[in-house]
């Protein structure tokens, strides 16, 4: 059950919903479950997050007309200028708290490849967690 907890917890993480999954895998950690396990259960539920985040770029701005789009021209243009500026590599900062999921959307807008997008995104989101357990608890 914990386990769910965890990946949806990741899972939210990673889209723009207000979601925390370090508080939850460091407690499961403290609590003696198996932190290799745990690892890779929030690096894929916070890479699928990811996905989201991904697909909505890919898709949603085909509605850029509209009225009801939440994102301003300027803004998504600018974005997307960043991010040809900066390249795919950007996306080894997807797991940034901040400005991280909208590397994931952009990358979607801007069409990157499928494969591309996934080994760097779970490399993203996986070194933050062995990073994250490597420093609290000397595990990994």
């Amino acid at each position: 059950m914990s386990e769910w907890i965890l990946f949806f917890s990741a899972f939210g993480a990673a889209t723009l919903l207000p979601f925390y999954s370090e508080v939850t895998l460091l407690a499961l950690v403290n609590q003696g479950h198996d932190p290799y396990w745990l690892w890779a259960i929030a690096t894929l539920g916070n890479t699928l997050g990811a996905v989201v985040n991904f697909v909505l770029g890919r898709y949603l701005t085909h509605f850029e007309d509209r009225k009801w789009f939440p994102f301003k021209p300027d803004k998504l243009h600018r974005a997307q200028g960043w991010f040809q500026r900066y390249g795919l590599w950007s996306l080894l900062f997807s797991w940034a708290p901040i400005g991280g999921d909208a590397i994931t959307f952009i990358a979607g807008v801007m069409r990157v490849s499928w494969p591309v997008f996934l080994v760097l995104t779970f490399i993203s989101k996986g070194g933050r967690y062995a990073i994250l357990m490597l420093i609290y608890f000397g595990v990994v």
